[in-house]
């Protein structure tokens, strides 16, 4: 996640869009007051490409709710801008001049894609040895993706890029902030090792399995004119 007051933008990021590596990319545009989430495991990457790295993350006490104050009572640990933040969250961390008056962008993918993709990376975590039985326990479900750029079901970003257009997707993005280089993915794509079958997803999901994405992700393939 970052929130760039040098290019006037904040990137929400999406679960399997590549959002690390975009991440890590945008953060070569970045200057010492933007705020850039920590990106874990794949730090080393945006480390030797010689990027910024996660900085300003604590949220000011001036935004504390009277929640936010009795958990810091409570675990006397500072709120703070994180990875995979909701843009409800953000909202309520910023200024409202902030949030209204900075691009606001994220990805999303084809869930039917996305879901494999998803099992590929979780596969460690869980002993469901199949797309099917993934599937069946219901842990496809628990991928984050609309719930973090919309508030009550309803998108709050400017825009909402396609996985699968990212090439133009990062030079638009580039265009609308002005930047003065092409927005470029880190060579070594972050997390991209996980996943070894690279069939199309039709040639993996059964009819049942497609199904059940088109039920549980009905909203993004509507909104995005996704189909099988």
């Amino acid at each position: 996640m970052i929130i760039s007051h040098k290019h006037r933008f904040i990137f929400i990021k999406t679960q399997k869009t590549a959002s690390t590596s975009i991440e890590i990319a945008l953060s070569k545009f970045c200057g010492e007051h933007d705020i850039i989430s920590s990106v874990h495991t794949d730090e080393k990457i945006r480390k030797q490409l010689g990027y910024r790295g996660p900085q300003n993350i604590r949220v000011p006490f001036s935004k504390y709710s009277k929640l936010d104050w009795l958990d810091f009572i409570y675990t006397r640990k500072r709120a703070v801008f994180y990875d995979h933040m909701p843009a409800s969250d953000i909202m309520r961390f910023v200024d409202a001049e902030v949030w209204n008056n900075y691009y606001k962008f994220c990805f999303e993918r084809n869930p039917y894609d996305k879901i494999i993709s998803w099992y590929y990376w979780t596969r460690h975590l869980h002993k469901q040895n199949t797309v099917k039985e993934f599937i069946e326990k219901g842990m496809g479900s628990k991928i984050r993706g609309f719930n973090l750029y919309t508030i009550d079901s309803i998108p709050v970003v400017d825009k909402i890029y396609k996985y699968e257009e990212m090439e133009e997707s990062l030079k638009h993005i580039g265009d609308v902030l002005g930047l003065d280089s092409p927005i470029e993915l880190p060579l070594e794509r972050a997390k991209s090792h996980t996943r070894k079958d690279r069939r199309r997803y039709t040639d993996v999901l059964s009819e049942g399995e497609a199904d059940w994405i088109s039920k549980i992700f009905a909203r993004e393939i509507k909104y995005l004119n996704y189909d099988y």
